[in-house]
């Protein structure tokens, strides 16, 4: 049995779906079940709740292969470190003792790195990490770069002022990655039961790109102009704190691209082991593209 957290999200969600095309016997486990796809729920075991419940994650991990493990978003907690390892005790708690096989972890680059230890949620993650592998359960943490998926939050302003906006400098180069193939990674370790110990997995995405690089291709795809706009530090927490973010939370995502713009994500070198598939151009055309249109008047 394969335990799927987060099933509803971005990266769970094509997980769960990989698994049943694999034929592997799914559990997951859902604040809302009636969020899952369309045919899921009918195909897999689920247990309602919060893999921050003792209760729940003590039942959903009973007889467990193996677990993806991948905390949600929680942008009102008080503190990074609350929102990562204070959410997850429960659930390495469950991972010894109902004798989990092996987890697969949603976790960051940056390891190493003389700015890992200022970096926000980059910084909580990798001490998350610390807490799992010292269970002495075989972990691999998926190791990634910003997702390319997330600038789909963007399609209005792309599309209707031709502007994509950041707190990152425009002419780093950086490494994203698309979810399909996080969910890919990810999946392959799940049904993988040869692997043993506890090991950081770098998930690079094909290419490294600027900011400004990245509007222009983009642009090209779109056919529109789209230019990037670096948004200023300060302006950068206020908005996320006008859109609900404790101050914490908000210090904690400024402080990720601070350190992202210092070189957090460019200290593993890409070889072809790391690097996968879908190339930014391929996300815009399968995944930007379409949402385009929701954002157009007829």
């Amino acid at each position: 049995m394969i335990v799927v957290t987060a099933p509803t999200g971005q990266i769970g969600g094509q997980v769960v779906q990989n698994l049943l095309d694999a034929g592997a016997p799914v559990r997951v486990i859902a604040r809302d079940p009636a969020r899952l796809a369309p045919g899921v729920a009918g195909r897999v075991e689920v247990v309602p709740g919060s893999h921050g419940d003792p209760a729940v994650v003590a039942a959903a991990f009973a007889g467990a292969d193996a677990v993806l493990w991948l905390v949600p978003a929680d942008p009102r907690a008080a503190s990074a470190d609350e929102a990562y390892s204070g959410f997850a005790r429960p659930g390495i708690e469950a991972f010894t003792a109902r004798g989990v096989g092996r987890v697969v972890g949603i976790s960051a680059l940056g390891r190493g790195t003389p700015v890992a230890a200022r970096a926000g949620h980059v910084t909580a993650t990798l001490a998350m990490d610390d807490l799992i592998a010292a269970t002495g359960v075989p972990y691999r943490a998926l190791a990634m770069p910003s997702f390319m998926d997330n600038i789909g939050w963007q399609a209005k302003p792309i599309v209707e002022q031709g502007v994509l906006r950041g707190p990152y400098v425009p002419d780093r180069p950086l490494p994203t990655v698309a979810t399909r193939d996080i969910a890919a990674v990810a999946t392959r370790f799940l049904l993988d039961t040869g692997w043993t110990g506890a090991e950081e997995v770098p998930v690079l995405g094909p290419e490294d790109l600027t900011w400004d690089e990245t509007a222009a291709v983009i642009a090209d795809v779109l056919g529109r102009p789209v230019r990037y706009e670096q948004t200023p530090a300060g302006a950068f927490k206020d908005s996320m704190i006008a859109n609900g973010y404790s101050e914490a939370m908000a210090q904690a995502m400024l402080d990720m691209a601070l350190a992202k713009n210092a070189g957090l994500d460019n200290g593993v070198p890409r070889t072809p082991a790391n690097t996968t598939p879908t190339t930014l151009r391929q996300w815009t055309l399968d995944v930007l593209a379409p949402l385009k249109g929701s954002h157009m008047a007829a």
